[in-house]
């Protein structure tokens, strides 16, 4: 545990309890606080790219000790992806359960035939495995820069080459067309198009390399100050890159593009190196951050446990409604206190912070669970 590098567990933190935060909001919450319908970036849309650029960051420190085998990277992403799956099941799999109008022909129908087969954990296995690989087989930090930016190009070639016209219509671009293909209509988020589908992972695997490049500085013997002023310059530069970008293409987390990419790589370069700074300055810092860090050390853990825990309480029975338990839970403490969105956003607060203290007693038992 002293040996982790605590300002990458703190950002990792920082993602989860972002998503711990709004992955459940039971009413209308603040704009700020919820994803844009289409193009925009708001506070959630920096959670999952940020956790990829984390990921990215932590593979560069665990193969400075030992280069992961392709066995080794093929079994982790199997079993995230098969994670991701039965999270996306487990609807299904409840319902039953609790209700007996809830059928196996309806269970086949709704999680076999029109289950959806991508989401969040999905993308991440799939981004995961193709950074790992990529950085793997190129090792020099200036080509790993430079297929960053390609996959990046071909995202946004592919965009423009598909509908020269509105290369970002929700209704028709090459996102949209390749989930059709695979996994097909009947087994992605909506029909117009899936937030975590295939053609985002090229612009997704990129944040994977932004964060490994991170992770080379953060190991190297370069003194800390060195390090957050490359940080810095580094984050600046993506960030002015992303504005430039989206000139051409639209910012947006449903399509991962390219100008998405970019800027929340450099919100990610800034964020680490503010939390390199503070917590080499002043050891209450370190003290106030903590939690988040507690909660970095078992990020997909408590993403998963979270996301079942959540589905578990909106399937169960709360006495008066079917598949109302969570929100009765809300109705009956803050709903209505002050306004609506600050009743739902003050109970997506009490949420979150209830997975503090558990992230704290792992963290103190030196539990660590890999997923």
């Amino acid at each position: 545990m002293t040996k982790r590098i605590y300002a990458l567990d703190v950002l990792r933190g920082v993602a989860i309890a972002i998503m711990l935060f709004l992955d459940g909001p039971p009413d209308k919450i603040y704009s700020i606080l919820e994803h844009p319908q289409w193009a925009g970036l708001t506070i959630p849309d920096i959670a999952l790219p940020m956790f990829a650029f984390a990921m990215g960051a932590s593979a560069a420190i665990s193969m400075s000790k030992r280069e992961p085998s392709t066995k080794k990277i093929l079994k982790r992403t199997a079993f995230m992806f098969a994670i991701g799956i039965l999270l996306e099941m487990e609807p299904f799999i409840l319902l039953p359960i609790f209700s007996s109008d809830f059928t196996a022909a309806d269970f086949f129908e709704r999680a076999i035939i029109h289950g959806r087969l991508f989401g969040i954990i999905q993308r991440l296995a799939i981004t995961y495995a193709l950074g790992i690989f990529l950085a793997r087989a190129i090792k020099n930090s200036r080509d790993i820069l430079l297929t960053a930016f390609v996959l990046l190009t071909v995202s946004s070639m592919g965009y423009h080459l598909y509908a020269p016209v509105n290369s970002f219509d929700e209704a028709h671009n090459i996102s949209q067309a390749v989930d059709y293909i695979f996994p097909g209509v009947n087994h992605i988020y909506r029909p117009t198009h899936d937030p975590e589908g295939l053609y985002g992972c090229l612009a997704g695997t990129a944040s994977v390399l932004f964060g490994f490049l991170a992770g080379k500085v953060l190991i190297d013997n370069s003194s800390i100050s060195n390090k957050v002023q490359l940080f810095c310059a580094a984050g600046s530069a993506l960030i002015i890159a992303g504005g430039a970008w989206s000139e051409f293409d639209i910012i947006t987390k449903k399509l991962w593009t390219t100008p998405y990419a970019l800027i929340n790589a450099g919100i990610d370069f800034w964020f680490l190196a503010l939390f390199m700074k503070l917590f080499d300055a002043s050891t209450l810092a370190k003290k106030i951050s903590q939690p988040l860090g507690a909660l970095g050390i078992n990020p997909l853990f408590f993403f998963v446990m979270n996301n079942a825990i959540l589905t578990l309480l909106y399937v169960l029975p709360d006495g008066k409604n079917f598949g109302g338990f969570y929100l009765q839970l809300y109705q009956n403490t803050t709903q209505g206190l002050i306004s609506t969105e600050f009743g739902a956003t003050l109970f997506c607060a009490i949420w979150a912070l209830l997975w503090l203290p558990i992230a704290e007693f792992f963290y103190l038992r030196g539990i660590i669970i890999k997923l």
